[in-house]
């Protein structure tokens, strides 16, 4: 008898807590308030991250035009120097001597040469008076010739022996950046053949920067289609990285596309040109290009914080339906343009895609839509070519959590 009242209390006690928390519980929560934008057609820039080496617009070796000994130095290393400048110098003497020489040749043809202008001249005296034959005159007049001649030659011996002269001082063929000394003083050094310094040109220097010739020439085919409009050389704008991720301060213009394909990479080479005020881009610094290439037409983008992954990293975004319900749609991406992906498939021109607010809905599920503007896209800092892996893209566990929050909230109800 006792048990069987204790019972009866207890399920009266468990009745009236029903009774009183029932309606709470079945009480439906507000729909929550989201972020939408309509999707518009715009203009998108098509932009490669492409490696690339910076190398110098202009180098020169700088080897000695005559052989000797060399007496001085006077460049300091690594200062710039002008096109002109005194590098080395060479010994002098034994070129001053043979300038000498040639003077002394000079003189004495040109002193034989007035000999003979002498001598024809008393000759065709003599021949008009019939003194002489017709012989010495010809006789006469090639000598004056031959001594012509012998001036000739003594003037372009004097000539060559003033340039070697004039060589024993080693200039710079080039303005620049001249590097270390490879010799010192009193090293031989022969004609043509030792190198003395290198010199190079470093403001502005070219990056020589290499694509997949399957890329270009898809772009190429998205050209012919009509999807893309391919910017030219001074329209290509180029922007710079280092390794570490540093952008390089000053823009540069893309130059030329090489005309051949590297037989064993398969890759294309293109030239750019930076300025390079103050020195940071050194030639053979690995560096990576972001290389305006294209403009795509009427893109359709939506913000990167709109896009979800799923278990198996598949992309996925919820889109605004009549009745103020969500439709979750899978979309295949393009690459990514100032925090926006380019939408290749899976979205339509009018449609109207949460952008925030997304991460805990569901297919149906009731929502308040807010509308705001979408940003246009521009080339900026943060436009890479991203592909529908990327890696961020492929992570499971992401995709389990987003999937877990986008499962639908159950609601007791009063039986």
């Amino acid at each position: 008898m006792l048990n069987d009242r204790k019972s009866g209390g207890f399920a009266c006690l468990l009745a009236g807590l029903v009774f009183l928390t029932g309606p709470a519980i079945a009480q439906e929560l507000p729909p929550p308030v989201v972020s939408v934008q309509t999707l518009t057609p715009q203009p998108m820039p098509v932009i490669n991250e492409l490696p690339g080496r910076v190398a110098a617009t202009r180098t020169a070796e700088v080897r000695p035009r005559i052989g000797g000994i060399v007496v001085s130095r006077v460049f300091e290393q690594g200062s710039t120097v002008n096109a002109g400048d005194v590098l080395y110098k060479i010994d002098p003497a034994p070129y001053a001597v043979r300038v000498a020489s040639a003077e002394a040749t000079l003189a004495r043809a040109e002193a034989s040469r007035k000999n003979a202008q002498d001598q024809l001249r008393r000759t065709e005296q003599l021949r008009a008076r019939q003194v002489t034959a017709g012989v010495d005159l010809e006789n006469a007049t090639t000598a004056l010739a031959q001594a012509e001649a012998d001036v000739g030659i003594a003037r372009a011996s004097l000539q060559e022996a003033q340039l070697n002269f004039g060589y024993t001082d080693v200039t710079a063929p080039i303005g620049g950046i001249v590097g270390r000394a490879l010799v010192t003083e009193g090293a031989l050094v022969n004609a043509q053949t030792d190198i003395m310094a290198t010199i190079q040109q470093l403001d502005p220097v070219y990056v020589d920067v290499t694509q997949s010739s399957s890329d270009l020439f898809a772009l190429r085919r998205a050209r012919d289609a009509g999807t893309l409009m391919m910017a030219t050389s001074q329209e290509a704008q180029v922007q710079l990285y280092f390794d570490d991720g540093t952008k390089y301060a000053h823009p540069g213009k893309l130059l030329f596309s090489e005309a051949s394909v590297d037989s064993t990479t398969g890759q294309i080479t293109l030239r750019a040109e930076f300025p390079n005020p103050d020195g940071d881009l050194l030639p053979g610094l690995y560096v990576r290009a972001r290389v305006e290439q294209a403009v795509r037409e009427n893109a359709l983008t939506v913000p990167q914080m709109a896009v979800q992954r799923d278990q198996s990293g598949g992309a996925f975004v919820y889109v605004l339906k009549d009745a103020d319900t969500v439709e979750r749609r899978q979309v295949r991406l393009g690459q990514t343009n100032d925090n926006r992906w380019l939408v290749e498939e899976g979205l339509a021109a009018g449609e109207k895609v949460v952008v925030e607010g997304a991460q805990k809905l569901y297919p149906d599920a009731k929502v308040v839509p807010e509308p705001v503007e979408a940003t246009p896209a521009a080339a900026t800092d943060a436009a890479t070519p991203a592909a529908e892996s990327a890696p961020a893209a492929a992570d499971p566990a992401q995709g389990a959590d987003q999937a877990a929050a986008a499962a639908p909230t159950k609601t007791a109800t009063k039986e």
